[in-house]
């Protein structure tokens, strides 16, 4: 059945199960839409503390409603279409970098009764259900569909201003998210290939008794995620389509009101969402231990929310201790280095996996993973020398003072002779 995503709706559908459905999705709305303004909010004052700096602190305890207060003021400014710009596809594309980073939030369990062995369950008015607003066993797929579905808001955005300094940030945008996409892809193979399961629930299952793929995939899968998804979602430092140096503010430079705001709110809905998901693929999801008796779901959501803190703080930690990366530097880092290592390694879990199931040597299967490493590193190196030489022998020649000033000397003759003939022929045409 198609809409067998939950265990509510495996047998029939009535009004308790839609209310559930509704719940559940009006729920995770708020609860987004509210840890928006608090990630605001902490992101604010945790580099302010940084920077020994104050940070807001005049709206509210703490300066906690600022962020309300920015939205309400966004609301209330005039908003403005460029007379150039494409009317229709400049007012949709907000939406349309919105709107993937709430549908990524609902694959994700927030919770439930993992404990004793639990499978996370819950019972809602007689009704066993997940605490998450689906999962479908094609979680893993939406999740990447999504993610590759924000780049086009973005995308539209710059190239329906009518303007072209917002046409370049989208470029560069999609020249981003396609080199991290491959990258945070198989590191996420990495992650199906050792849970056995696209359902983001199962993955979590898999991850039972502190068995989290954060070790069993060595490491080196979840650091490459965290470095592609703060690529995808262009938070420093990696944030080129916002340099204000080079492109005026980026995407969003013809952007006012309402709508300049949502792309704010994507990106931050964004920070919590992906935070969930690294949760969710290397730490366990909502597992955790029981200090205290407390019920099992209840203990599922401080875990899930705890973890997922402490990604939140990794970011903004990035954004106030890096310094922005250049474009060269960004399109090497992952062409040349996550994503042959994220395939290399991906190879070799493989391997592993093979090898257990059909007894194969150990010392053979290591040895052979470590040559193959190597292996690759000899021939990316060769590649990256080869492309790094230029041909070119009057290009790749060293050059002088004399022959910067023959160089030039030469121009000014020949600038020199053309001014000559250009007042010959204007005496010429007078006469």
């Amino acid at each position: 059945m198609i809409f067998a995503v939950d265990l509510l709706l495996r047998d029939s559908i009535g009004l308790v199960e839609v209310g559930i459905v509704l719940l559940k999705v009006g729920v995770a709305f708020v609860l987004l839409l509210l840890g928006v303004m608090l990630m605001i909010w902490f992101e604010r004052k945790f580099i302010s503390d940084m920077q020994n700096r104050i940070g807001p602190n005049l709206a509210g305890p703490f300066g906690i409603f600022q962020t309300l207060a920015d939205g309400i003021k966004l609301f209330f400014k005039e908003d403005q279409v460029p007379a150039k710009a494409d009317p229709l596809v400049f007012r949709l594309a907000p939406y349309l970098a919105l709107v993937p980073a709430f549908l990524i939030f609902t694959v994700v369990p927030i919770g439930g009764d993992f404990s004793g062995g639990g499978d996370g369950t819950v019972t809602w008015w007689g009704r066993q259900t997940f605490l998450q607003v689906a999962d479908p066993p094609i979680g893993f797929l939406i999740i990447l569909a999504m993610s590759s579905m924000a780049v086009y808001g973005v995308l539209l955005a710059g190239w329906a201003s009518g303007s072209k300094y917002p046409l370049f940030s989208a470029i560069r945008v999609s020249a981003q998210m396609v080199s991290y996409e491959v990258a945070l892809g198989l590191s996420f193979a990495s992650v199906l290939l050792m849970s056995k399961s696209f359902s983001t629930h199962d993955i979590v299952l898999s991850q039972g008794g502190y068995e989290w793929n954060l070790w069993m995939t060595g490491l080196v899968p979840f650091f490459i995620f965290l470095l592609a998804v703060t690529a995808e979602m262009n938070r420093p430092p990696f944030d080129l389509v916002e340099a204000e140096q080079e492109l005026v503010g980026g995407f969003h430079t013809e952007y006012s009101s309402l709508r300049f705001a949502l792309f704010y709110l994507a990106e931050f809905m964004n920070v919590i969402t992906m935070s969930g998901v690294i949760v969710t693929l290397f730490l366990g999801g909502p597992e955790g231990p029981e200090p205290f008796p407390l019920p099992g779901w209840l203990w599922g959501i401080f875990w899930f929310c705890l973890k997922m803190v402490v990604f939140l703080a990794v970011f903004v930690w990035f954004r106030a201790t890096l310094p922005r990366f250049r474009y060269d530097q960004l399109m090497n880092l992952g062409w040349k280095l996550l994503i042959p290592l994220s395939l290399v390694w991906f190879l070799a879990l493989a391997t592993l996996q093979v090898s257990d199931n059909r007894d194969w040597n150990d010392f053979i299967v290591l040895a052979s993973i470590f040559g193959g490493f190597v292996l690759v590193g000899l021939l990316l190196k060769r590649a990256l020398k080869t492309a790094a030489h230029n041909p070119d022998p009057d290009l790749s020649a060293p050059a002088t003072a004399e022959n910067n000033v023959e160089e030039n000397a030469g121009r000014n003759t020949e600038n020199n002779f053309d001014i000559e003939n250009l007042k010959e022929k204007d005496l010429g045409g007078k006469n």
